[in-house]
């Protein structure tokens, strides 16, 4: 590749052929970032709606070439292509580029070559990087803050907050990044080398994007290639562990697990309420450091409290200070419809957690109650629920279903708990009007004492427009109960 940058300082961009594959949240970025290097640039994507057409103008005013309605052939010339993380490894246009021997990045990738040197040390900051199947966003975002409590200059990054490429071109430069990845982007960077990376869990997602489960997890033990500090691995999910023991890492990196019972040398866990770190202390063979206390999660869920020790972990490697992990989590609060408390109705709880989108989470989800009535279904993308139900069967008081794929969920229940009371929510109804079903339904079913849970398990888009409006309709409803 002609010009091709090889590095992380990278100057010869100017006349370097680039094609950017697909527009919208990462694509206009990378396209926009690139022409002020003095790259040429082509961005296609294979949609021409009025959305990619707004974006296209914006973009041909800046001197972009921007090619609709054809993202599988490649540009003449190209020698390097930079992706949006959605396109999967199967697209013509990725099949062309290795033919023609071109190389495809992805934005993260790209950021990672554009990072520049911080004025006080020199060096780049340093990216903490945190994957998993859920639990992403939490962690990454409770790392911000105990960073922030810390007195580091610092931003959650990645699929969440400030933009990547935004952040590694600021001109403020930041002291230390908290860096969301997906399994996506982290396939589409070969040369990242984060300072420190957790894996936070492992199951199946994704896998008509990237082929096998193999594969899914290939990818995400990316995230521990290259790791100079601390490789942080779940103890209650053996998988991660395994990702660390195949990863190429730089020596003296350790492996640093957690877990939610007392930790074992060289982990971070939960002590008579508080959480203890015997992996950042001199004399981690005797003695343990006090972070926080459990209260200072919120909500204190078992998978939360989890994250918390994932992110205090990540911290830790990097040098904060014990006092740093309290004050940070005490500050923190999570994301709309994560686990979020709505109301109390007839001394029945109501709890969204409309972003449990999959089995793993919702069966995390499930897991912080002892009697619940749930809300659940929606598009299972292929998921199984048969380990989701006969693991929570126990604290299933009933259960309301709804959207494209309820039958599913409806199987599982008459397979491992026939005894829970099933009301579907009949198609045709999308919307408020399904969810204003859904929530009366469970509240004929709930007892006092009970929680009313929308753990979906499922994607939303059958009848909401995203798990967004999907959580807020249910928090109305739930509302309208409570007069």
């Amino acid at each position: 590749m002609s010009g091709a940058p090889a590095g992380v300082a990278t100057p010869d961009w100017k006349g370097l052929r680039v094609t950017v594959a697909g527009l919208g949240v990462s694509g206009v970025p990378a396209a926009t970032v690139l022409h002020g290097l003095g790259a040429v640039v082509t961005v296609v994507d294979g949609g021409d709606g009025p959305r990619q057409v707004a974006q296209a103008e914006g973009l041909r005013a800046l001197g972009v070439t921007v090619r609709l309605g054809d993202g599988a052939s490649l540009p003449a010339d190209t020698e390097l292509v930079v992706t949006s993380p959605g396109w999967a490894p199967s697209s013509p246009l990725f099949a062309a580029a290795e033919a023609a021997g071109v190389p495809v990045w992805g934005d993260v990738e790209l950021a990672w070559r554009l990072r520049r040197p911080h004025h006080a040390t020199g060096e780049p900051a340093p990216w903490l990087a945190v994957t998993g199947t859920n639990g992403k966003t939490t962690t990454v975002q409770m790392l911000a803050a105990i960073l922030t409590a810390a007195g580091r200059r610092t931003a959650a990054v990645g699929n969440v907050g400030v933009s990547v490429l935004d952040a590694v071109l600021a001109e403020e430069p930041y002291d230390v990044l908290a860096v969301e990845l997906s399994s996506y982007q982290l396939h589409w960077s070969p040369s990242l080398r984060p300072h420190s990376a957790v894996v936070l869990n492992i199951a199946a997602d994704h896998l008509d994007w990237h082929g096998s489960m193999a594969a899914y997890a290939a990818a995400k033990g990316r995230v521990y290639e290259g790791n100079t500090v601390a490789c942080v691995y779940n103890t209650a999910d053996p998988a991660t562990e395994e990702l660390v023991r195949e990863a190429e890492v730089e020596e003296g990196c350790r492996a640093v697990g957690f877990t939610l019972g007392p930790p074992a040398l060289s982990q971070l866990g939960v002590v008579d309420g508080l959480l203890v770190d015997r992996a950042f202390v001199p004399d981690r063979q005797r003695a343990a450091a006090e972070l926080a206390s459990v209260e200072d999660v919120h909500p204190a869920a078992p998978h939360n409290v989890a994250n918390a020790l994932a992110a205090a972990a990540l911290a830790r490697a990097y040098g904060v200070e014990p006092r740093a992990v309290r004050d940070g989590l005490r500050a923190f609060r999570p994301d709309a419809h994560r686990i979020a408390h709505v109301t109390d109705v007839d001394a029945v709880a109501y709890v969204d957690d409309s972003k449990a989108t999959n089995p793993h989470a919702a069966a995390a989800s499930l897991a912080a109650y002892p009697s619940v009535v749930w809300l659940a279904g929606g598009l299972a993308k292929g998921a199984d629920m048969d380990a989701l139900v006969a693991g929570a069967a126990d604290r299933l008081r009933g259960a309301v279903l709804m959207g494209a794929d309820r039958q599913l969920i409806r199987a599982a229940l008459a397979r491992h708990a026939p005894q829970v009371p099933v009301i579907e929510v009949p198609d045709g109804q999308t919307g408020a009007p399904a969810m204003d079903a859904a929530v009366r339904a469970a509240a004929g079913l709930a007892q006092p004492g009970d929680t009313v849970l929308l753990a979906p398990a499922c994607a939303s888009m059958d009848m909401f427009t995203d798990y967004g409006e999907r959580g807020d309709l249910f928090a109305v409803a739930a509302r309208a109960l409570a007069g």
